[in-house]
């Protein structure tokens, strides 16, 4: 019955995707201001391509984000964002089908119509979301779920299950090799053992198998999941296969094989995507509007010291990967050369070095620092895919060799303008203390965080806390 009302709900909401794509269609191209004169003849056949199309791409676009599947593990945030990502993908294909078609109407038609499309499908999305939510506090709309384990870490599932009622998902019994319970809080009638399953899957209604037992268990696994790929009961595995040496893993393909990816933090795709696009456009249009700003700047270096304008230093990006970052040169040609006779005025704990009035530094190279105008160059290095607006400084190759092994996980994010180190006082900061905002930058990171961050990075800059 459960599933029956699941298959309506899919069906219910493809009709009103589909349906709504071709109404707001056909109302937006009634305003004149989004037509380009009138329709004739000769533009039908661009118009009934585009119809289909945008009536057809949104529900394509949200099926590849498994949209359409069961939310009820995903929190409202996660699942709009989602929502939002395919919604930016299908306006853009509208918007590409307008041009290749030849479809008479404005450039803004296909944002026109994706705004509405997102306003309209949204705000459906999310009552239906939140009703549901309220439906099953009330006891209505469950799932019976069976555990595989009894001992702390079936207890902590089901801890969660009790803490997150708005799921749905009710427990109707526990699996072991024994039928007894391993620990306080799990009843031993609640136990069945291992070879009940077929019995169990004959007499109750069972939605989902959920594993949660320790390794020293998954050899005895193998039945189980034969049954339940029999029956056709998904599972969930919740095995601490490795305890707590790795994370939380994501399933990938391996070739033609399912494999797992233990990756230290797992940040969605769709938001990594918006960041680079975001990245792509800000930098890009920075750049020209800096360009007179770096000619002086630039013009300014030549008359006042020998030496290249641009100073270019290899640094670790992505993984460790090395790139040549660019900045405006604010040190004498030969600063390099004489960093060794300065290591006893760095201020910097760790394998860093920082020297608040080092010596080599130009007159106008300190003015360049002053106001962070030395890194506009690096815009190119954004553009380019080195790096991002957002994200740790990139740190040079000798500096990474002495990283303790946890240091290293600062690499594993694509390397930025501007950080949380950055907007919080930079040289007042040990290097402890920077990694800790580098890792906490990384292991909570969200697009919202990011504008946040470059919101906080003008008035560091203009403060001098940022330079």
């Amino acid at each position: 019955m459960l599933r029956n009302r699941a298959l309506f709900l899919d069906q219910l909401l493809k009709f009103v995707d589909i349906a709504s794509g071709g109404l707001l269609f056909i109302a937006l191209l009634a305003i004149p201001e989004l037509r380009h004169g009138t329709i004739g003849a000769n533009s039908v056949p661009s118009l009934v391509a585009l119809s289909l199309v945008a009536s057809l791409v949104w529900p394509i676009a949200f099926d590849q984000l498994d949209l359409y599947a069961s939310q009820r593990r995903t929190s409202l945030f996660r699942y709009l964002l989602r929502f939002t990502g395919a919604s930016v993908v299908a306006t853009t294909i509208v918007a590409g089908t307008a041009v290749l078609a030849g479809a008479p109407v404005a450039p803004l038609f296909a944002v026109a119509l994706g705004a509405a499309q997102l306003a309209v499908l949204g705000t459906f999305r999310t009552v239906a979301y939140l009703g549901l939510r309220l439906l099953r506090r009330t006891g209505r709309n469950y799932r019976n779920v069976l555990v595989v384990g009894s001992g702390p870490l079936a207890l902590e599932a089901r801890g969660q299950l009790e803490d997150h009622p708005e799921w749905g998902l009710r427990i109707v019994g526990f699996l072991d090799e024994s039928d007894s319970s391993h620990v306080a809080g799990i009843a031993s009638h609640e136990v069945h053992k291992l070879i009940d399953l077929p019995d169990l899957l004959r007499q109750r209604v069972i939605d989902e198998v959920i594993v949660a037992c320790p390794r020293s268990l998954l050899g005895s696994l193998a039945p189980v999941v034969s049954v339940c790929a029999s029956a056709g009961v998904p599972i969930t595995l919740l095995s601490d296969i490795f305890g707590d040496y790795l994370p939380p893993p994501r399933v990938t393909k391996f070739g033609s094989l399912v494999a797992l990816n233990f990756a230290t933090v797992h940040h969605s795709r769709a938001q990594l995507v918006v960041k680079r696009a975001i990245d792509v456009v800000v930098s890009g249009s920075l750049l020209l509007l800096a360009a007179p700003l770096i000619a002086l700047a630039a013009i300014s270096i030549k008359r006042t010291s020998k030496g290249p304008i641009l100073f270019r230093q290899v640094r670790c990006g992505l993984n460790g990967h090395r790139f040549e970052m660019l900045k405006l040169r604010t040190m004498v040609v030969d600063a390099e050369a004489r960093r060794a006779d300065l290591l006893s005025l760095n201020e910097m704990d760790g394998p860093v070095f920082k020297v608040r009035n080092d010596p080599r530094v130009t007159p106008v190279g300190r003015a360049l620092r002053r106001w962070s105008i030395d890194e506009l160059p690096q815009l190119w290095n954004v553009l380019h895919g080195d790096m991002s607006l957002v994200g740790p400084r990139p740190p040079i190759p000798s500096e990474v060799h002495e990283y303790e092994t946890s240091d290293r996980r600062r690499l594993s994010m694509r390397p930025g303008l501007t950080c949380l180190w950055q907007v919080g006082g930079r040289n007042s900061i040990g290097f402890a203390q920077w990694v800790k905002l580098d890792l906490q930058y990384i292991d909570t990171w969200s697009l919202s965080e990011d504008f946040k961050i470059l919101l906080k990075t003008l008035p560091a800059v203009i403060r001098g806390t940022g330079s």
